[in-house]
């Protein structure tokens, strides 16, 4: 049995999570292999909320393995804090969590640094980072002279790193500080401190890479659960506005160690309009009523750091340069619902560049910034639809939006959510909407 894997096709927030926790069941294995607390998931199970940054979304299906993978920063406060948030709820998790040896740990100085980083920003747009410490651990890991891995954790020669490296950062943060702004680092406490994480996560470390090759090589059904959204993907995203791992189906292999050929679906994630966080270039931004409205009937404030998400209306030019690059099989709907209430809706189609019109995505953010969307306008519905349970319940509208989605990306749509509860994901039976799938552009 090959592996599957559930990916954000647009700028992240697509509500993955939900449909991780759906496929979770039909699997053996849930594996987070990439990015860091800064990818929230929301859960929403019976009349429970969950809202989870590090720990896989599975890890709330009794009897399913969970693997934090090597690809992943990780922050192991949060994790422990997790932990407990779940065992304070009654879910058991001792006997089906994994965390890779090979995770590059993150530390005091990677928040410091990005606090740093931050506030000596020019002018300009904010990239959008969390402040969670990711990128400044992901520079250490390329880097290696200052990275330590969770398995380091676990030698003699810990203590030695924590000094060597507090060492080194309390020079760097010097220099990136005001005299009076910096504190240096007490590499003691820092040792004591992590040394208790250690003690704490030290049942569930192993080695993940070895676990998901045998398990893969036996016939295991593996999900694999993408973080973020393939359009921060570090090198093929919308640079520099991007997170710092490969956020988009190319990830899969580099982060969880498993070869391609053991993954042979791949269900792409996209909201029924977009939404962005921070800065960068947004074709179809609302900036306006529209947006507003979206926002506020679809909850858009991040479930990590509940900043405003920025909202505009479906980019069909991107999710086909997503969906191409990560691989997708057939995508999932989400937040259908949100849209209820409007006279019309639009997709954008095309770019219109320097007079021209095309349906690639541009490669360099400058393009993308000019770009001036081409939009295909669609009657709206009125109708409540969040009370939907299959496809026929949906208005003939919302139906035809659907299927217009699936034409312009080139790939079936196989669910839609019409809200936060499992029982609120609608399955959409093969060839219902398919009336003449085209590869635009």
């Amino acid at each position: 049995m090959a592996g599957t894997c559930v990916i954000g096709l647009q700028w992240g927030d697509e509500a993955k999570g939900k449909i991780v926790d759906l496929l979770t069941a039909e699997h053996d294995l849930v594996v987070r292999y990439q990015g860091g607390a800064n990818a929230g998931h929301t859960v929403v199970v019976g009349d429970e909320v969950y809202k989870l940054s590090l720990l896989p979304s599975g890890v709330l299906t009794p009897g399913v393995t969970c693997v934090i993978a090597g690809g992943v920063v990780f922050n192991p406060a949060k994790a422990i804090e997790e932990l407990d948030e779940l065992q304070s709820r009654n879910v058991e998790d001792s006997d089906n969590l994994r965390i890779s040896d090979r995770v590059h740990v993150i530390f005091p100085w990677h928040f410091s640094e990005d606090r740093a980083l931050d506030k000596n920003t020019s002018d300009g747009e904010d990239i959008g980072t969390t402040g969670r410490g990711i990128g400044p651990c992901y520079r250490d890991k390329v880097g290696r002279s200052h990275a330590i891995r969770l398995g380091d954790m676990y030698r003699s020669t810990f203590r030695d790193q924590i000094e060597h490296v507090t060492a080194a950062k309390n020079r760097l943060l010097e220099s990136m500080y005001s005299t009076s702004e910096f504190q240096p680092l007490d590499a003691s406490a820092i040792f004591e401190q992590y040394s208790g994480y250690a003690e704490r996560i030290k049942p569930y470390v192993a080695d993940t890479t070895e676990l998901l090759l045998t398990a893969a090589e036996a016939g295991k059904r593996i999900l694999f659960e993408g973080a973020q959204g393939a359009l921060l993907d570090v090198d093929h995203g919308t640079y520099p506005f991007v997170t710092s791992s490969n956020s988009s189906g190319v990830g899969i292999s580099n982060g969880s160690g498993v070869p391609g050929q053991h993954i042979d679906r791949v269900i792409g994630i996209v909201k029924a309009y977009s939404t962005r966080v921070g800065g960068g270039p947004f074709p179809t931004e609302l900036d306006n009523d529209i947006g507003q409205r979206i926002r506020d009937q679809g909850n858009e404030y991040g479930t990590v750091t509940k900043r405003p998400r920025r909202c505009g209306w479906l980019d069909a030019v991107a999710i086909r340069y997503t969906s191409r690059l990560s691989g997708v099989s057939s995508i999932c709907v989400m937040l259908l619902d949100v849209l209820s209430g409007l006279e019309e809706l639009k997709i954008c189609t095309a770019y219109e560049l320097d007079g021209k019109q095309s349906a690639r995505f541009p490669s360099h953010v400058d393009d993308l910034r000019q770009v001036k969307p081409v939009y295909e306008t669609l009657p709206g519905w009125q109708e409540d639809i969040t009370g939907a349970r299959q496809l026929g319940d949906l208005p003939a509208n919302a139906r035809a939006y659907l299927e217009r989605i699936g034409q312009l990306v080139g790939v079936p749509v196989e669910m839609v959510s019409v809200g936060p509860a499992r029982d609120q994901t609608i399955p959409v039976p093969h060839g219902a909407l398919t009336s003449g799938l085209v590869n635009s552009g």
